[in-house]
């Protein structure tokens, strides 16, 4: 594949504080995306980010479109071969896109090292799925879905983000592109390292007021008292 056919959309809303660190980790790649499109979902709370990073695509947008409708908007505007959307409270390690880069498959998963003031809580979340890791946590995701996947542009806009169903918390819309992928014959690879650094922090749950942690189990629970 060529090493200028990747686009990295960084996907935004009230991570403004951390997006920095998510910018800098692409920009720091030793094998550079052909394109980074940064997308705030009206949060507007990175205003300040195009100035500090001129060098890379903006989408500030003045209204709040969801996850669904923003990553359809979002992945209809991509062109490069292929894609992958990353948090902007999370980042990449240094390599993963020229490891991605040597990529011939319709879909290509990796590791992910969880971390963070609350990375704890993925114990509860999906327990017995992770180990310890240099102080943090690896999530063993080989030929697994994440939401960092990445994938064929032209596949995943054959199918788009949508709805598969709600759980309470949130629509699981990447869990559909996945499903729907296979179902369709997509080819799929994995890469054995960690090469996303999955953040869990006290936002994630702010921004969901119903979510009930249980403090018994982990010390959590000054998360929800903001």
């Amino acid at each position: 594949m060529p090493l200028n056919m990747i686009t990295v959309v960084i996907a935004s809303y009230k991570y403004g504080h951390l997006a920095a660190h998510c910018i800098e980790s692409l920009l720091s790649q030793t094998t550079p995306p052909a394109r980074i499109l940064f997308v705030d979902d009206g949060a507007f709370d990175c205003n300040h980010l195009p100035s500090l990073y001129p060098d890379i695509e903006y989408i500030l947008r003045q209204e709040n479109l969801g996850v669904v409708d923003n990553f359809q908007d979002i992945l209809s505007r991509i062109n490069t071969e292929y894609v992958l959307f990353i948090g902007a409270d999370n980042w990449l390690r240094s390599d993963a896109i020229e490891l991605l880069s040597n990529a011939s498959t319709d879909v290509v998963t990796y590791d992910i090292v969880v971390t963070g003031e609350l990375k704890e809580e993925i114990l509860v979340r999906v327990p017995g799925e992770t180990i310890p890791y240099q102080g943090d946590l690896y999530w063993n995701r080989q030929e697994q879905h994440h939401g960092s996947m990445m994938y064929r542009t032209a596949f995943g806009q054959r199918i788009g983000y949508k709805k598969r169903y709600e759980d309470g918390i949130h629509p699981q819309e990447d869990w559909n592109l996945w499903d729907k992928m296979l179902e369709q014959g997509a080819t799929v690879t994995s890469i054995k390292e960690g090469l996303l650094f999955y953040r869990r922090h006290r936002e994630n749950f702010l921004k969901y007021s119903h979510v009930t942690l249980r403090p018994q189990k982990l010390d959590i629970s000054y998360a929800l008292e903001e």
